[in-house]
């Protein structure tokens, strides 16, 4: 039998990876973590009494009783490079709302993740939740180049399934007992976008956060799926 290697040649060179860089929307911006400047918004929308119960779910970290654990995992997401952690600014309240990072982070092969999302209650079904996807992957795979955004979460997360599919990443699979998250198996669902797909999926988002896209009472026209059929 014989093998044939590289039967896809690519035109293709490393990429640059992502800075600590502010990325202004409408609805939000994205600043770079800073656990003593966003330490008490974050506290209050992930922790607080109007916190989503749910949030912690399937993190693998969390809930937290103590606030000096709290700004611990904040502190260590703030030095770390790779996950790569953003703060979710909301623009009207000037407050953090909330957080996410890049990860497995690949220059090389023009690979990158978004995960570690954790939305305040406020974030959650927004238009600036939207806002907040569509900047980190316009800013990866727009601006930096990369070829692949991956997605992944647990297989019965059903609502970062649904978020994942909303976006336009491809479901490719099950990654049976690929983890242990706190104490309990993950079967893992995998999601990407590639450089193919991309354009389609850029022109929705700049399509759905126009505002000709909402009507009066800031309820969407068209959805995402529908305008990337368009």
């Amino acid at each position: 039998m014989t093998y044939q290697l590289n039967d896809r040649p690519v035109d293709w060179q490393p990429v640059a990876r992502p800075e600590r860089v502010v990325l202004q929307g409408k609805f939000v911006q994205l600043e770079p973590l800073d656990a003593s400047r966003h330490g008490d918004d974050l506290w209050h929308a992930l922790q607080g009494p109007d916190s989503d119960p749910k949030l912690w779910a399937y993190l693998a970290v969390g809930p937290f009783l103590e606030r000096a654990e709290f700004d611990a995992w904040l502190a260590a997401n703030q030095a770390s490079a790779d996950p790569l952690f953003f703060s979710v600014i909301d623009k009207a309240s000037q407050r953090a709302v909330g957080l996410l990072s890049y990860l497995r982070i690949t220059p090389k092969d023009g690979t990158i993740e978004i995960g570690h999302i954790a939305f305040g209650r406020v974030m959650q079904r927004s238009p600036g939740s939207t806002e907040t996807l569509w900047l980190l992957a316009n800013y990866a795979m727009s601006e930096l180049g990369y070829r692949r955004l991956e997605w992944k979460c647990n297989a019965q997360n059903a609502r970062s399934m649904r978020a994942a599919e909303r976006l336009g990443f491809v479901q490719e699979g099950i990654f049976r007992q690929h983890m242990v998250v706190k104490g309990c198996n993950r079967d893992t669902a995998w999601f990407s976008i590639v450089d193919s797909e991309w354009p389609r999926c850029r022109d929705a988002f700049k399509r759905w956060l126009d505002d000709a896209n909402f009507d009066s009472n800031g309820q969407q026209i068209n959805s995402l799926e529908t305008l990337r059929k368009q």
